[in-house]
């Protein structure tokens, strides 16, 4: 088989700054041909995706209107990871921000690439066990978020109905689905 080789930049691209990304289009190489062919590259801050669970074995689930599909959609807690921040301490925060719950412990449950293809960063998930609600939330402003609890026992069904559509929500609960069947701890 054959070693893939890296496409090498010839010319940077203009970016684009819309805050929460960075669009830009770069010229590269075929590596095989020397060809040069625009890539298109979205930077972003790394992501963090929350599966929270109360003390009673509900989910903490939010809903709120995603602007790309103009509907809204059931998910779980999750944003940007900020400069200089840990994962792990932006999981518990955004959980808060979006939530008003507070996690008694945060267990990380891997990352994943969201597109690779054009997209530059990663999104962490983790598992926030025995969640208990503080406050009534503390959304930024432009987010309107509905919490809502949910068995558990009912993401089989919310994925496979369609209640729960958002491709890094379904990775992270099967992040945790692999956990579970290794016997780790929680």
């Amino acid at each position: 088989m054959d070693r893939i080789h890296p496409w090498p930049r010839l010319r940077r691209g203009l970016e684009h700054d819309y805050r929460v990304l960075k669009v830009r289009q770069d010229v590269v190489a075929d590596p095989r041909t020397g060809h040069e062919h625009p890539r298109v590259v979205i930077d972003s801050a790394d992501w963090v995706n929350v599966i929270a669970v109360t003390k009673d074995d509900q989910l903490v689930l939010i809903r709120q209107y995603r602007f790309g599909i103009a509907e809204t959609t059931l998910e779980i807690p999750g944003g940007l990871v900020e400069p200089g921040e840990e994962p792990a301490a932006a999981a518990a925060r955004e959980l808060e921000e979006e939530t008003g719950y507070v996690p008694g412990r945060v267990v990380r449950l891997g990352q994943v690439h969201p597109n690779p293809a054009i997209q530059s960063n990663r999104c962490h998930s983790y598992l926030a066990l025995d969640c208990v609600k503080t406050h009534e939330g503390k959304q930024d402003a432009g987010e309107d978020i509905a919490v809502e609890l949910h068995p558990r026992s009912a993401v089989p069904q919310l994925i496979q109905g369609g209640a729960i559509t958002h491709s890094l929500v379904v990775v992270a609960f099967f992040l945790e689905h692999l956990r579970a069947g290794s016997g780790d701890p929680r």
